[in-house]
């Protein structure tokens, strides 16, 4: 071969091998990429104090928690009246399951697809719907009537009743626990809290009685207590969900009660921060938000919060790091600060009793919170029974 040929010969071996090391390199960077961040996001579904538009509208407001809860987008839902205007929304719940959020308005109950965003079905139950709660597995809901006689269990896939129970208590708030085995329910016309089986779908149990009629109430994770807020105490009482009695009656001091705008009581939320070391307790009069020491019991008052509004609920992220109230503020819970307020893409505030925290990666929701402010210690590790 002459040396003009075996020039050529190389150059064409040394481009052959420069095409394949770029086809391999590029491949490496194709399959070793970055997978997508799991991202942390609040979904406030409005109106959701009474049908008032002008705390953030109509739809589901969705915020990034790590840039500062910034306004990101807004979900067009149903929940209509007969005259086309936007009902009260009364309830959310989100199933990992089904990877749906699902919005309760005064008429209606509506599955939101999480990767569509599109409303999948909305339908109308017998009395109405209230405030909702959905098994942990994501395959249940319980949802009560509108303060009516009755509870429906319904198929989280296709909303079609299973069972209906019958209380005659008038139907109200519902919270399932977390080891799924139980659901509490409240009315408005009882002083004891219903506790059902989630097996045979009866009322097994009641808690009490309180001083008055329930109403906001909460649970620590080992579900061995309850937290209740009670019409006419400016405060919260105590049960005990193993023996059912009522342990303690725990009143604001320094603050009196007065008027109030929503619910006709002084105090209508309550909720455990996920670590269970406090109490926090809606106060809608002076506008405040009361915090107890939940390592001692009874829990002992420690510090108060004024807020914007009369707050009328309270809850917090899965890690505990913040607490939202119905008033719209973020507030830090180590620190007591107020670090970030709800704005619409308008930027106007944004009040909800109905909001809940829900991990996206991409458009599978991987891990959600509750609408309750409940007790994420669980039986385990619980401090006391």
């Amino acid at each position: 071969m002459s040396l003009k040929a075996r020039i050529f010969t190389f150059i064409a071996c040394v481009a052959v091998l420069f095409v394949a090391v770029s086809w391999t390199s590029s491949e490496q960077v194709t399959t070793t990429a970055t997978p997508a961040k799991v991202r942390q996001y609040l979904y406030v579904a409005t109106p959701g104090i009474r049908n008032y538009l002008e705390y953030g509208g109509h739809g589901i407001l969705v915020f990034d928690v790590a840039e500062g809860h910034r306004f990101v987008k807004r979900i067009p839902t149903g929940g209509l009246k007969d005259d086309g205007t936007p009902s009260n929304v009364k309830g959310v719940a989100v199933s990992i399951a089904t990877n749906s959020m699902y919005v309760t308005t005064l008429e209606a109950l509506q599955r939101v697809d999480l990767a569509t965003e599109k409303v999948l079905w909305e339908k109308k139950y017998e009395g109405g719907c209230d405030r909702l709660s959905i098994s942990p597995d994501g395959k249940l809901i319980y949802l009560p009537s509108l303060e009516k006689e009755h509870w429906h269990v319904v198929d989280a896939e296709t909303g079609d009743v299973i069972k209906q129970i019958v209380t005659n208590s008038g139907a109200h708030n519902t919270l399932y626990g977390p080891d799924g085995s139980k659901v509490y329910l409240a009315g408005l016309r009882t002083n004891t809290l219903g506790v059902a089986d989630t097996r045979s779908h009866t009322v097994v149990k009641q808690v009490g009685p309180f001083s008055n009629a329930i109403r906001p109430f909460t649970i620590n994770g080992a579900q061995t207590l309850c937290y209740v807020n009670v019409n006419g105490l400016l405060g919260f009482e105590v049960g005990d969900l193993q023996s059912g009695t009522r342990l303690h009656r725990v009143e604001v001091e320094g603050f009196s009660q007065g008027p109030v705008k929503r619910h006709g009581c002084p105090s209508h939320g309550v909720g455990l921060s996920p670590d269970e070391k406090e109490v926090w307790l809606c106060d809608a009069f002076n506008q405040r938000l009361h915090i107890f020491d939940n390592t001692v019991m009874p829990p002992k008052q420690k510090e108060s919060i004024e807020v914007r509004d009369q707050p009328g609920w309270i809850t917090f992220s899965m890690d505990g790091k913040y607490a939202y109230p119905s008033t719209g503020e973020v507030i830090d819970v180590k620190t007591k600060k107020i670090v970030a307020t709800l704005k619409d893409e308008n930027g106007n505030a944004v009040h909800s009793e109905k909001v809940v925290e829900i991990h996206m990666d991409g458009k599978k929701a991987v891990k959600a919170g509750d609408q309750f402010g409940i007790g994420r210690v669980t039986k385990a590790l619980a401090s006391r029974p």
